[in-house]
This record gives C-alpha cells, structure tokens and sequence, in this order.
C-alpha cells in the first residue's frame, strides 16, 4: 500500500480520533510549545466526561489550552512539566501538577519507563513526495514519547513549516490524522526597555567573537542581541530559537563559522516567535531541530568551545544561588534548560555563563538580589555552577571567591536603594 492510500484510509474527524484511540485512565503526552495541536484538544475536551481519568501530560504549550477549563479538573488530570501563563493558575490550585526535570533528561525518562505516554498527540506540516510530515517549530521530547505510545494522533496543519533536521514523521507511524488549518502560535516581539538595554550591553561585553550563544526569549535577551551587531563569526546553538537571533543570522553576525559542533548550523530543539520567524525557518537547511538530548545535553553543549549560555532568574541570594521558577511557595515557570547550559558552558573550552536579571521586581520596591531567597521559593542553580551574574548595575564573576567575596560582588550590583540593607547580610 502506498503512502497516500494510508494517508486517505488514516483521515478522520477529531472527535472519531478520540474515540477510537483514547481509552479512561489513559495519559496522554502532548507535544510543547507550538508543536501542541490545536484542534484535538477541544475535541477530548468535548468527550470529557466520557474519558473521564485520562492524564494530559506535556511542557509549555503556545495558543489555546482548553483542558485546562477548571470545570475540567473532574475528568481530566494535567501533568506539566514546565508551568506557563495558561497553567500557573492550575498548579497553584491543585488542578495540575508540576514535575521538576532537567530538560535533557526528559526524553530518558519516557524510554526508560519512568514516565508513561498511551497517546501521544502532535501537530504536523502536510507529507512531502515521500510521505513525510514534519514537526515544524518544535522537536523537543516529542520523537521519545511517540516511541512508547500505544497510539500516535497527529493534527495536520498547512501552516505548519518544513524544518531541517531530526523532524520527519512518515504517515506510517502515525495512527490516526485529522486536518486542522489555523495559524501556528506566535509570540510578539519584545521592546526592551533602559534596564533592558543596560544589562545587554554588560552582557554582551563578555561575548567573545567566534562565540556560540544560547539565548532565549524576551527583553533582555533580545536586548542583549541588539547589543551584538558589530561582533563577528559568532555561533548559535540553543534550545529555542527566536526573533532576535534571526535578525543576526540576516545581518552575518552570526553566521556559525567557527562553531565546534556542527559548523554552519544553527541548532536548535524548537522555535518561538513571530511568522517571520517561522518562515525564515521553513525549508532553511541551516536551522537544524534536534530532539532536546541532542541539544542541551551539557556533554553536547561543551562540544562548542566559547559557549556562552545567558539565562535568567528571578533572584539571586548573597551566597550566589539562583530561584529561576517560583516566587515564593508560587511555581511560577520551570527548569528548563538552565542548568544543561551553565554547565555545558562551564565545560566548554572557554565558556562563559550568564545568570542576567534586573536588579528590582514590583516597580522598584523588591530587590532581586536577596540576603535568602524568599520562604518556599526554590535553588534552580546551586552556587558553585554559577559564573557570572548581571544587572543593570553591572556585571560579576563568582567563580572562586569566597562566601564574603560573591556576597560583596553581588551587592555591588544590586539597586542603590537596596545595597545598605544587603551589606549588613552579608555572611
């Protein structure tokens, strides 16, 4: 039989998907980001109650949660392993739970029975001649959890872009297709403000030409990419991939010549951002998608020497340590992939990390460097991995100094209102 004849027989409505493939008390693992489906879900959610037990489990998702409906919380579990805008409410009320995880560690613990995944559900672009889908934006842990499914949903989407890489899908692994036509997810650009742009420039201070960066999403990273324009040969190997790297790419900036591992390629495990983005991706041989143990695994990482990996976090304590996930008792994001980055660059041959944040919350009224992080709140980087830290007062190096040494460092940077107070903490 070939491809397009299964592909025909394989067609179905989303709710006759449902139906004949999920089963009560069965988890079903989404995939992240924009890679998550869009019509599927409303179609479980319709049969809510019928499937009642069912466990939906993924990461961040980008666009239209409807499981998460708190009338939902009877019939379906949630399982996040990462905590985003649409779940945070449900975490913090008990409707979901949160599984703290390194990021490149995931995919591990799907194939070795840690986690389970009855149905995995994705969204594809349409086959190629060959009868091969893509993932498009996001690979991430996808490829491990379709591995020990039962069943395999996959929404098909003629928005979705063609991507390079460890992407492909063939219609023979996939169960069951249903046809969706809406716009992938996007994300705005952001517009830096002063402290923005004032912590760029320190940090892009320390990036070396011939530097490979991992750099996220949002007004510091991208004011930091703003602040990269007159750097030269400069790599890109991160776990996402948005606006403000694409805009280097465009200028030569980076450009990915003198990465260690995998020159010439931007590598990536999933991308965020505006259509733009998505488009200069589609069909672009060098953006790569790997799957997430392909990317932030430290080992890997460290391959690229220079790295520079620049990560943020939402306070740092006198003793250097880093609460990047929760205010207070509140899980307010994840892990991530922090961690895999501070310590592959630390690996790298002359690598550097960042931890970058302003240096208040609350319009000016909370400091974010703090004698203890806050009752509850949680360590995403112990102390000894952490290497540089900057605000928009400056920029510090920890490594190797001692208690007092990284607390003074770290008051040094603080807001002036605050530095007084700090100093008399200091251990």
């Amino acid at each position: 039989m070939d491809w397009k004849t299964r592909f025909s027989d394989k067609v179905v409505l989303p709710e006759e998907a449902i139906r004949r493939v999920i089963r009560p008390g069965d988890i079903i693992g989404g995939a992240m980001t924009c890679g998550f489906p869009q019509v599927l879900p409303e179609a479980i959610v319709q049969y809510a109650e019928e499937l009642s037990g069912i466990t939906i489990m993924h990461g961040i998702v980008v666009g239209n949660a409807p499981h998460y409906a708190p009338h939902l919380s009877k019939h379906i579990k949630l399982r996040n392993i990462f905590v985003f805008d649409a779940t945070r409410d449900a975490v913090r009320e008990g409707r979901a739970d949160y599984v703290p995880m390194y990021f490149y560690e995931m995919p591990e613990c799907w194939r070795n029975g840690i986690w389970k995944t009855d149905v995995t559900m994705i969204q594809v672009s349409p086959p190629d001649v060959d009868g091969y889908m893509s993932l498009g934006v996001t690979v991430g842990y996808t490829p491990a959890m379709m591995e020990v499914s039962r069943a395999v949903l996959a929404e098909v989407n003629p928005n979705m872009p063609r991507t390079h890489g460890e992407t492909m899908v063939h219609v023979s692994q996939v169960d069951y297709l249903v046809e969706g036509d809406r716009p992938v997810p996007t994300v705005p650009r952001s517009k830096p403000d002063e402290v923005s742009q004032a912590i760029g420039r320190y940090v892009a201070e320390l990036v070396d030409d011939g530097s490979t960066l991992q750099i996220g999403i949002g007004a510091i990273p991208d004011a930091v990419l703003n602040c990269l324009t007159e750097h030269k040969d400069l790599g890109l190997h991160t776990e996402m991939f948005s606006d403000g790297a694409m805009d280097l790419l465009n200028k030569g900036v980076i450009n990915n010549a003198r990465k260690s591992y995998m020159p010439y390629k931007s590598v990536v495990t999933f991308l965020l951002g505006t259509k733009e983005l998505y488009d200069y991706a589609h069909e672009n041989p060098s953006v790569v998608l790997l799957p997430v143990e392909k990317v932030t695994h430290p080992m890997v990482i460290a391959q690229n020497d220079k790295m520079v990996a620049i990560n943020s976090a939402l306070q740092v304590d006198l003793y250097g340590q880093v609460n990047a996930e929760t205010i207070g008792t509140l899980q307010f994001s994840g892990v991530g992939g922090q961690v895999d980055f501070v310590r592959g660059a630390t690996l790298s041959k002359g690598g550097k990390s960042v931890i970058a944040l302003p240096s208040t919350a609350a319009n000016g009224t909370v400091s974010r460097i703090v004698p203890y992080l806050d009752y509850g709140s949680v360590v995403t980087t112990s102390r000894c991995d952490v290497h540089y830290v900057a605000t928009e007062y400056g920029v510090v190096n920890l490594k190797g100094k001692s208690v007092r040494e990284r607390a003074e460092a770290l008051v040094s940077i603080a807001h002036p209102r605050f530095r007084d107070e700090l100093a008399k903490a200091i251990p």
